[in-house]
């Protein structure tokens, strides 16, 4: 598994309170397993709700279910932010913090440029495997770049549900609970 690469969730894992049509940007890789985080699941509240030094509107995402209490970002500014890890030719995440909220605070940063997360997507490397294998996901390379960033949230499952075609296409109709339908 490549740092880059996205995991969609597959529609059979409905009822998954983590990961129901959930997308996954797979960061890093090490030698005890994969981080990465949810890119399509914004909160209820805004990054400024929890760091007052914030002074603009940001959205606040879900990052997935480990370190909850945690803060990360994934953003396109790696030529401005010290210590950024690569995960591609055009997208970064982490670096240093103080100079993410002065370049935030001096509009020199926005939405299209970071995304803030609260906690990350863990697994081992033979559980994500054994996932993959149960086609709990499907593993697509990230055709939207840097445009991830700013790319609407809401339909971005049913968008790629679309986009694999086949058995997919169908579910990129249905409501979330397809009991509702």
């Amino acid at each position: 598994m490549e740092s880059g690469k996205l995991l969609i969730a597959e529609p059979s894992i409905f009822g998954d309170q983590n990961f129901h049509r959930s997308i996954v940007m797979m960061v890093e890789k090490k030698a005890d397993g994969f981080l990465g985080f949810i890119v399509n699941k914004p909160l209820s509240y805004e990054l400024r709700d929890i760091l007052p030094e914030i002074q603009i509107s940001f959205p606040l995402f879900n990052g997935g279910p480990v370190e909850q209490d945690n803060l990360f970002f994934i953003h396109n500014a790696g030529h401005l932010i010290p210590g950024s890890n690569k995960i591609d030719e055009k997208l970064f995440w982490g670096g240093d913090f103080e100079k993410v909220l002065a370049l935030v605070n001096d509009n020199l940063l926005g939405p299209e440029d970071i995304r803030f997360f609260l906690g990350y997507s863990g697994w081992s490397s033979d559980q994500l495997q054994q996932e993959i294998r149960a086609h709990s996901w499907v593993v697509v390379k990230n055709s939207f770049a840097a445009n991830i960033l700013s790319y609407q949230t809401e339909g971005l499952w049913k968008d790629q549900m679309k986009a694999l075609g086949g058995k997919y296409a169908i579910w990129s109709n249905t409501p979330e609970n397809p009991y509702h339908n």
